[in-house]
């Protein structure tokens, strides 16, 4: 349930097109429905400006598919992240208006217009083209909360001449988002360039010593580029979130 939704509904009451009691039921079911083994809370757009998202990380297509039918009831548009290939197959067998972004590792089903409501740009850039479904999750997400998203992609350090031909983009940005994996110098580097926000993603791409996107998780952590803040290790879609927060503030 979004404001936009909730609004509607008591306006049609006040005109008398709704009965009280259809009103009634529906606010009734609004803050949660209880699935037995999930709890999807449909109040969250209310509160937080964003619905629920589902991860489909642990669950089974079936338990998906409940909570999307769930989410798709209550209006507005559904996202699921971490979909296998397989889950994905399974899935929209079941519900053919999902939409599958394979290179985020998304199912987007589209069922309202995406309202734009950011100030300004989100740069995402990738160190790689090996962290490219991360990159691709931050800007999809990022894409489908009504952001303008631009895309720099495969400029790590190790051929800094590629960064610095999009300067002029990475300094128009509202919010930058950087992903890298091996050492994760990129988002050093990025926030020495730019004076907005530096959302920076670890990856887990690297190898043994790179311990999993420890090693740069650790180093984004103690980046000495003051603007400089740290998601978690290939945490795509929560780098999005934030910096959609910051980019309606």
């Amino acid at each position: 349930m979004e404001r936009d939704r909730l609004n509607a509904l008591l306006e049609s009451f006040a005109r008398g097109d709704l009965p009280q009691e259809e009103l009634v039921e529906t606010l009734a079911t609004l803050p949660f429905r209880m699935l037995g083994d999930a709890c999807v809370d449909t109040h969250r757009a209310l509160r937080n400006g964003f619905p629920e998202v589902v991860l489909a990380t642990g669950k089974t297509p079936d338990q998906i598919a409940r909570i999307v039918r769930v989410l798709r009831e209550a209006g507005g548009n559904v996202l699921v992240t971490r979909v296998t290939p397989e889950q994905a197959s399974v899935l929209r067998a079941e519900l053919p208006e999902l939409e599958h972004i394979a290179a985020a590792r998304l199912l987007v089903l589209r069922q309202a217009p995406v309202v734009a409501r950011g100030r300004g740009a989100i740069a995402v850039v990738s160190a790689g083209t090996s962290d490219l479904s991360v990159a691709e999750e931050a800007a999809q997400v990022a894409d489908l909360f009504g952001n303008k998203v631009e895309r720099v992609y495969d400029v790590g350090v190790a051929g800094l001449h590629r960064l610095l031909a999009s300067l002029d983009t990475l300094r128009g940005a509202a919010v930058v988002i950087a992903v890298a994996g091996m050492e994760g110098a990129l988002a050093s580097v990025v926030g020495g360039l730019v004076a907005a926000p530096v959302i920076a993603v670890p990856t887990s791409v690297g190898y043994g010593a790179s311990f999993g996107g420890v090693a740069a998780l650790l180093a984004m952590l103690n980046s000495c580029a003051a603007n400089v803040t740290v998601v978690n290790i290939d945490n795509g879609f929560g780098a999005a979130y934030v910096a959609s927060l910051i980019n309606r503030a």
